[in-house]
């Protein structure tokens, strides 16, 4: 039997045993995969979450969504028996000359006018990925069900190194989707493959190395494994005079370090010259990875470098000290980042359309006209 359900309270998720594990820390090894997380994005930066699951036993996939603002939802679930052999898909089908009711049981519940449904996330989040403890055919029987409820899904930050990318594509294509895939970011991380931090620094660009030597002297920095008021008050302080635009949403960031904090995954840096606090840095560390999420320098503290050696004295911490596996410096291509990581993964932007919803017709008139002429011209170009 296969179910398909969709949540919009979250707290319907945490008190359904299995789902709750599923999207625990005892599943999920990263923060960006886990129910807190959507959890505080819905609570801190407003995003209306959306959970579409599909279930078949003790197997789950899940697909967190975002709303449209404004738009409104009634859970609803949709179950029916699978024959025996059938396509998971045939599970979706209504019973023969029954209506699609709200709220019946043993056929297909409707719920229409979603509009254009996104990933739960944010600029806060590294990746998106659907959640999947089971045979790919759940999110197929997933990208079916949507297709009545929706007319586009777009899903931004999707990584492929774990087929992700690859494998919603084939399942919305599989439903009868028009799916449209391009890179939209890119995601700097740094393999450690056993090296010490030593060996690490060793290998950094000679003015990176130079720079370390010459101020590493001149910075005290303190790396703490727990949340810590009086630092967090001085990263918010040096973030507010830093290079970096506003912040997003201040208290989304302090409930994550306190939460991360609490399960001992926190690394919180800060550098101080002459006692004063110039720099800060938040990190998390699980699953054999660190993550950088959050770094910040004061402008008039640069001369001192405060921020590279920082970052340098992190880099040692969770190299040395908490033997990652991998460095994760998050999107965006800045040109520093080069400096301390090695390789660079692509992020796609998958965009689903309904062919035969009229909502979508401009779009892909639009689309396809853009892309008939960038053709022509690289067929001219060849001549």
């Amino acid at each position: 039997m296969v179910k398909i359900e969709y949540h919009s309270d979250l707290k319907e998720v945490q008190s359904d045993g299995q789902l709750a594990r599923l999207l625990s820390d005892a599943c999920q090894h990263a923060p960006f995969d886990r129910l807190a997380w959507w959890q505080m994005l819905e609570e801190h930066c407003g995003l209306p979450p959306l959970l579409a699951v599909a279930r078949e036993g003790d197997q789950a996939a899940v697909l967190p969504l975002a709303l449209q603002s404004g738009t409104a939802f009634a859970p609803n679930t949709s179950v029916a028996p699978a024959q025996a052999g059938a396509p998971l898909s045939s599970a979706l089908e209504p019973e023969a000359g029954a209506p699609p009711a709200r709220g019946r049981r043993g056929g297909f519940t409707r719920t229409s006018g979603l509009g254009h449904l996104s990933a739960l996330a944010n600029w806060y989040t590294f990746r998106f990925r659907p959640i999947l403890a089971g045979e790919p055919a759940l999110l197929t029987a997933l990208a079916r069900d949507l297709a009545r409820q929706s007319h586009r899904v777009t899903l931004s930050g999707v990584p492929d190194e774990d087929g992700s990318a690859t494998q919603l594509t084939e399942a919305f294509r599989a439903a009868g989707w028009l799916v449209l895939r391009e890179a939209c970011d890119t995601n700097h991380v740094l393999p450690v493959e056993g090296r010490s931090y030593e060996a690490y620094i060793a290998a950094r660009p000679g003015r990176l190395r130079t720079t370390l030597k010459r101020k590493s002297g001149k910075v005290e920095t303190q790396v703490l494994t727990h949340f810590d008021e009086d630092v967090w008050a001085a990263y918010e302080d040096i973030y507010a005079e830093s290079w970096k635009p506003e912040e997003g949403s201040p208290d989304f960031l302090r409930a994550f370090a306190r939460a991360e904090g609490g399960a001992g995954r926190l690394r919180l840096g800060v550098a101080r010259v002459g006692g004063e606090a110039v720099a800060a840095q938040m990190w998390t560390v699980e699953g054999g990875t660190a993550f950088i999420h959050k770094l910040a320098h004061r402008e008039a503290a640069k001369p001192f470098s405060p921020g590279s050696v920082l970052t340098a004295a992190l880099f040692r911490h969770v190299i040395d000290g908490d033997a990652v596996d991998l460095v994760d410096f998050g999107t965006g291509g800045d040109p520093y980042k080069r400096d301390w990581m090695e390789q660079v993964r692509p992020r796609f932007r998958l965009d689903m359309f309904r062919p035969a919803a009229p909502a979508n017709w401009p779009f892909l008139a639009k689309t396809g006209l853009r892309r008939g002429l960038s053709r022509l011209a690289a067929k001219a170009k060849r001549g």
